[in-house]
Parts: structure tokens; sequence; C-alpha cells
């Protein structure tokens, strides 16, 4: 019984090394990590968001929210700037960088993608522009529906960081 045993495994262990090929290795997926596959279009780089794309309707747009209108100075306000930047540090890096998209989006350049309406409207009511604005909805589905909280920044400290934003951008 044994040796009925011996001459099986011998004989599967043969028929095993005979089906294996001409002893040469085929690869089961011929993507390798860091390969595209011949027949996948390689994607296209996008800037940092398509929602940084701006159009006429996004110039125009004022937002949803106490701010109507505001009056810009063709300079800058050096320490209205200051006190924004401060106000910015404080309560908005924790989801946004100026130059990178962190959990919110990168904000360089803001001003010349909205209006300074739009941008303290987002500042001050970012629940309603959420549920209304069709760029702030955009937005949020870019950003991984990474809500913007509600810090309820006072009118005056919205202006600050609005001044902080022209002076960056300005500067960069």
């Amino acid at each position: 019984m044994k040796s009925l045993i011996k001459i099986s495994c011998i004989v599967l262990l043969g028929l095993l090394m005979a089906c294996g090929g001409n002893g040469e290795k085929k690869e089961k997926d011929p993507i390798k990590v860091g390969q595209q596959s011949r027949t996948e279009k390689k994607a296209e780089p996008k800037s940092s968001s398509s929602a940084e794309t701006t159009t006429e309707e996004d110039l125009a747009n004022l937002g949803i929210g106490p701010v109507n209108s505001v009056d810009i100075e063709e300079g800058i306000d050096q320490s209205l700037a200051n006190r924004g930047k401060e106000v910015f540090g404080n309560l908005c890096t924790a989801c946004h960088k100026m130059e990178k998209k962190f959990v919110g989006p990168s904000l360089i350049n803001v001003t010349d993608r909205r209006t300074p309406e739009w941008i303290m409207n987002m500042i001050l009511n970012p629940e309603e522009m959420i549920k209304k604005d069709p760029i702030a909805k955009r937005l949020l589905i870019e950003n991984n529906m990474a809500v913007m909280a509600n810090q309820n920044v006072s009118r005056e400290d919205a202006r600050a960081i609005l001044e902080y934003f022209r002076t960056y951008d300005k500067n960069n």
C-alpha cells in the first residue's frame, strides 16, 4: 500500500511538472504598480481644481448672504490685512492652506477667481452658500464633501480676511 502511494505521488508530480510549459514564466497581470495599460489613456493633469477655472458667471456671482457690496480701495490697507492674517491663522488654517489644497481648497489667487462679496459671504454664511450657491456646491463636491464650518466670524473680520487674501495674492 505504501508503495502504491509513493508511485501515485511520483506520477502526479511528473504530471504537474510536465504541464508547467516550456520553462517560461507567464505574468498573470501585465500591469505593475506605476505602469499604465496600453489601452488606458493617461489622465490629463489638473490645475488644482476645476472650480478654479473661472467663468464670467463666477466673476459676477456675489454669493448668498449679508454682503451685497464691498468697498475696495485701490491700494492695500496693511493694518487690516495684518488683522486678517491673524484671524485666518486662528480660524481657517486647520482646513485651508494658501498655496495647496488641504481639507478645503487652496486660496491663492482667490481674489482673481471670486468677487469680494462672494468671498465674504462664504466666510460669513457657509451653510446657506453650500446649499444654494453653484460655486460653493461645486467646491463641496471637489473637496470630498468637506463642509466649511461656520466660525462665526464678524463682518469686520471677514473684511480683514479678504484684505489679507488681496495682499497675499498681490505678492505671490
